[in-house]
């Protein structure tokens, strides 16, 4: 969730529309995903961005598994009230050392 917040010198009419503001139900859902993922062994660990957007989970940066990325979108799934979840998340370009 990005909100836009005005600079103190900034005219108070916006010029362009500005973005609906999130529901009570995307910022719940977007906690509870927050929360599973930090509760979660596999998770725990990886730079994973929870968005959340009309109830649906948007999770983004890398992680160093297929595992932990599956574990991700299962633990968004299992989150009451979520629509659809948008797995993004990348796998971590580990290379093998050099010999």
């Amino acid at each position: 969730m990005v909100l836009p917040w005005p600079f103190p010198d900034d005219d108070a009419r916006p010029s362009e529309p500005s973005p609906t503001p999130p529901t009570d139900h995307d910022t719940r859902i977007a906690a509870e995903v927050a929360q599973r993922l930090n509760g979660n062994r596999l998770t725990r660990r990886q730079r994973i961005v929870v968005e959340v957007q009309n109830r649906v989970v948007i999770l983004g940066g890398t992680v160093e598994t297929p595992d932990v990325r599956l574990t991700a979108g299962e633990l968004a799934w299992g989150v009451r009230g979520v629509a659809d979840v948008c797995n993004t998340l990348r796998l971590t370009n580990r290379q093998r050392p050099r010999r």
